[in-house]
């Protein structure tokens, strides 16, 4: 380091301080966000994903066998990182968003690292600082050598709080995003502390015998961070394709801040550059596993490269002006494209302006085209011609290139206002906070999300779509089917809304017109094995057996390991009277998910079918211990123990059906029956009593209620 800077114990206590005042920050910025339950792709990834069930053996979880459209596909660390969250709390939702919180606070210290040292150290060498394609040298960053620690801060500051991370923090499976930033800042970060090793001490006149050694001294150092910087570029490239273009931008940055030109960053560490080309391998195979991440990235989808581009140039703009101004934020823009140029010529030709200044700095302002290269370079892979069709537009993808414009404000205002800047830049920093909190709370719950994602995007047919799932599952069907409709008038050439029309329907007890929007989804989509389950479940509700049975089969050939298809399988056989196949299904779901309450309760009548009581009453048992509110499990247990004699313990179970139903018909008439058989002749009145005013019609319970009304009689 030069001498005239500091390197005083103080100063080291001040970093220190620096870096415990960041995670502060940003743990104060996203403590409300730790309760916000799975959203969206959350739920494929790790609620409905057996791929983190385990860690061991570790096969599995590196390489899932999944859906390749989904987040987790294609990148092992995610998988891992995930799976790691599992082992220590199963679905607890507070330790994903910890883990999240813990990414990118330790993301936010790596760039305040990286900052620090370009502007303190790497250009801070008056003499090694490249000079540009005239000759000068470039000043752009020594001047502000003296108050790196101060810039660099802020920067992080600002990038941690700033309210369009929550796309990438809050939202849990955005982990990707976060991981990747990590990689990507470590990869750099251990670069710089190498180059610094090699470098340490040459700013000072030293013999060159006594510099020989000293370089051999400080080999050893210098390797193991070049090691650590391609360890973590490897890493990188297994979080997220995003970390394509890192290998480029070390040797950008070498060739700015510390060689000079590519040549002599070449000829000084060309070993190490082969080494990060060498990641691209393991890209490459990631990315070939997922086949174009199942159909909805890359030239083969549904959306033309020409219109995905003129799509990021409206994202691009939207993304720089959410810097400045983040509001409103999207948790969702959909699957919309740009129609033409004549849409987005504004905006394309501020970009065009943008990336042509790029270039030229690049050659005669280095360190100017070195941000401008960031931005570019790592919007570039999801913001450019290849298309990403599920998401055409994404806040999160701004979780590094965010950087840029951050550094270039704090930078701005030092220019303008000297270290009075600063005060600026704190106002900045808590602004950004208050308005991260605001956003923590819109993901509070499905339903608050999405709510807010349609006010915001009313055009978004899948934002409806969710919003749908929303308030059906908070007991609102009816509300949801107005959500469906709305979907499938915006987006008709998507299944998901028919197949969530059908389940509110079904609800609803419309059956023939759930069947006919089943049919509908799966028209569009006839590898749906959902779609092909709950309409096995409506043609089994209206008697036709033959045809669920097939659905059924169907669900299970494109999903063999699938639990519920296995017990609804197995319900149509025991309606068929195929009472020893229906209990090998019953069995086969059991075995796939013991945790599966439906699958012990029809497993449960299969087995009283075929005599089978005692293994029936305990599959009755692990059905209610799973599911204490099951009150038709606890009626047929008391069936059964009533069968095995036992009243006494059938009374206890007719009475819990009871209190969790209190109109449960069946479960009244047989708890009247026990009670007149032990001689309690005025409960199994009252009961009765009830039972008819439940079913006015019922002759059977009439003329049992005046038989013991008779009996009672003096």
């Amino acid at each position: 380091m030069n001498a005239s800077l500091p390197n005083s114990a103080y100063t080291r206590r001040m970093r220190w301080l620096a870096g415990g005042v960041l995670i502060l920050a940003a743990c104060a910025a996203y403590q409300n966000s730790l309760g916000g339950p799975f959203v969206f792709d959350d739920v494929s990834a790790i609620a409905d994903n057996p791929s983190i069930r385990r860690l061991w053996p570790l096969g599995p979880v590196l390489l899932p066998e999944v859906d390749g459209g989904l987040t987790v596909s294609g990148r092992p660390l995610v998988n891992l990182s995930l799976a790691v969250n599992y082992a220590l709390g199963r679905e607890s939702v507070q330790g994903y968003h910890l883990a999240n919180l813990l990414i990118h606070a330790l993301a936010g210290l790596t760039l305040f690292g990286v900052v620090r040292r370009t502007v303190a150290e790497t250009v801070g060498r008056g003499h090694r600082t490249p000079p540009n394609s005239t000759g000068r040298r470039d000043q752009a960053i020594p001047p502000y050598r003296a108050d790196a620690d101060a810039l660099a801060f802020f920067t992080a500051l600002l990038w941690l709080l700033h309210p369009m991370q929550t796309a990438s923090v809050t939202y849990v499976v955005q982990r990707a995003e976060a991981l990747m930033g990590l990689c990507y800042l470590l990869t750099l970060y251990a670069f710089i502390r190498a180059v610094e090793a090699q470098t340490v001490g040459r700013d000072r006149l030293t013999p060159p015998a006594d510099e020989s050694r000293r370089d051999q001294r400080s080999r050893p150092t210098v390797i193991a961070w070049l090691t650590m910087s391609f360890i973590a570029c490897l890493l990188g490239m297994a979080a997220k394709e995003v970390m394509v273009s890192a290998p480029l931008m070390v040797f950008l940055y070498d060739r700015t801040f510390v060689a000079g030109s590519f040549g002599e960053a070449w000829r000084r560490r060309w070993r190490y550059y082969l080494g990060l080309a060498g990641t691209w391998i393991l890209l490459v195979w990631l990315v070939a596993g997922t086949t174009g991440r199942g159909g909805t990235a890359g030239f083969g989808t549904a959306v033309g490269p020409w219109f995905y581009l003129l799509t990021q140039c409206q994202a691009i703009v939207r993304y720089l002006g959410l810097v400045f101004w983040p509001q409103p934020l999207v948790f969702d823009y959909g699957t919309a494209t740009v129609g033409h140029l004549g849409e987005v010529w504004p905006q394309a030709l501020l970009l065009v302006t943008l990336a042509a200044g790029t270039l030229w700095a690049v050659a005669r302002r280095p360190v100017w085209g070195f941000a401008g290269a960031c931005f570019f370079l790592i919007l570039g892979p999801s913001s450019s011609i290849v298309p990403v069709a599920s998401q055409t537009m994404a806040e999160h993808r701004m979780y590094l290139p965010l950087i840029v414009p951050v550094m270039l404000t704090v930078a701005g205002l030092y220019v303008w206002l000297g270290r009075r800047g600063f005060l600026v830049c704190g106002v900045l920093a808590a602004s950004c906070g208050g308005l991260t909190l605001l956003r923590n709370a819109d993901y509070r719950s499905e339903l608050a999300l999405w709510s807010d994602t349609v006010a915001k995007r009313p055009t978004n047919g899948r934002a409806h779509n969710n919003l749908g799932k929303a308030v059906f599952a908070a007991g609102r069907p009816t509300e949801a089917v107005a959500h469906y409709q709305e979907a499938i008038r915006l987006q008709p050439a998507a299944p998901e809304p028919y197949y969530n029309l059908g389940l509110a329907l079904a609800r609803l007890n419309r059956s023939d017109e759930a069947i006919n929007h089943y049919r509908e989804a799966l028209r569009r989509q006839p590898e749906y094995p959902e779609a092909h389950n709950n309409l096995g479940n409506s043609l089994l509700a209206a008697g036709r057996l033959d045809e669920a049975g097939a659905h059924y089969e169907e669900a299970l050939r494109l999903k063999p390991g699938w639990a519920e298809a296995h017990s609804n399988l197995a319900n149509v056989r025991l309606e068929q009277g195929r009472t020893t196949e229906a209990i090998q299904r019953g069995e086969e779901a059991v075995r796939l998910d013991p945790g599966y309450a439906a699958g012990h309760y029809n497993l449960g009548n299969a087995l009283v079918q075929a005599g089978r009581l005692p293994l029936a009453l305990t599959h009755y048992e692990a059905a209610l211990r799973l599911r204490p509110d099951y009150a038709d499990v606890a009626n047929n247990l008391g069936n059964v123990l009533v069968e095995l004699g036992r009243l006494p313990e059938a009374i206890s179970r007719y009475e819990r059906a009871l209190q969790l139903k209190p109109d449960y018909a069946d479960a009244r008439r047989n708890l009247a029956a026990v009670l007149a058989h032990l001689g309690r002749g005025p409960e199994a009145i009252a009961h009765l009593r009830v039972l008819v005013q439940l079913l006015p019609d019922d002759q059977e319970a009439r003329q049992e209620l005046a038989r013991l009304q008779a009996l009672a009689s003096p």
